[in-house]
């Protein structure tokens, strides 16, 4: 696909090689990444990296460290990527939209959020645009340096609403929206953004996310035998329709927007 080779879309193939071979978040703020070896040849990329070892981070931890790196006077290389939620969405697009979600009781509201994808996606492209990982999982994000944290899988590294970062790390992480988001504006440096910024910025694309996942986990069971529902509970699916749950009051917060 064409996408995998815009240095700015989310899917740009070799993004973590030229992000690691330039250094570009070797000393940031917050988070970093950890040295590596990348071996270019006619067949493709191949990147060794040093172990990290697991620090069994608090979220709150994580989202102060994200943050401050949101505060990072990143250079601006062009192979950053810019419009990560808007390429996300596109490719769902694609795919017909939210079609098995549509199948469940929560057809309507991921029906009305889906038509408003767009005025959503302009609303925080709109907020101020700062350095993030871009992929903030917590098997992403599992070691510690000082007060920093150490990151890997930077092949999503980019631009992106404030706030981004930290309402996807939401989806993984133990802790509640609220005390993450606290905990992202106390590493936030003064002056880079707003608290209200932040929220709709973690606050669209935690529910977005959301959505997208869980709509892409019951796609792939939704072709065996017996009914939908009934297949809430499969391990492929079960985690993402948790994640879903515990954004109920971010939705209802859009909804009501």
């Amino acid at each position: 696909p064409a996408e995998l080779s815009e240095p700015s879309h989310a899917a740009y193939w070799r993004r973590e090689a030229d992000v690691l071979l330039t250094g570009l978040v070797s000393r940031t703020p917050g988070l970093r990444a950890v040295d590596a070896a990348v071996d270019e040849d006619p067949q493709g990329i191949t990147i060794t990296r040093e172990w990290v070892e697991d620090a069994a981070l608090t979220g709150l931890f994580v989202a102060m460290a994200l943050g401050r790196f949101a505060g990072a006077e990143l250079p601006r290389p062009r192979f950053l990527a810019r419009h990560q939620l808007r390429d996300r969405m596109a490719r769902v697009e694609r795919r017909g939209g939210w079609q098995t979600l549509a199948r469940t009781t929560v057809a309507d509201v991921a029906q009305h959020l889906w038509d408003r994808r767009e005025p959503m996606l302009q609303l925080v492209e709109a907020l101020p645009q700062v350095p993030q990982h871009g992929d903030p999982t917590p098997t992403n994000l599992p070691g510690r340096e000082g007060d920093d944290v150490v990151g890997i899988d930077w092949g999503t590294l980019g631009l992106g609403p404030v706030g981004a970062d930290v309402g996807y790390y939401s989806l993984g992480a133990r802790e509640a929206f609220e005390p993450l988001l606290d905990a992202y504006l106390m590493g936030l440096p003064d002056g880079v953004a707003s608290a209200d910024d932040v929220l709709l910025g973690a606050r669209v694309t935690a529910v977005y996310t959301a959505l997208n996942r869980a709509d892409w986990a019951l796609s792939r069971v939704a072709g065996g035998e017996g009914a939908l529902a009934g297949k809430y509970r499969h391990p492929a699916v079960a985690p993402h329709l948790r994640a879903l749950q515990r954004q109920f009051p971010q939705i209802e917060a859009l909804l009501d927007g």
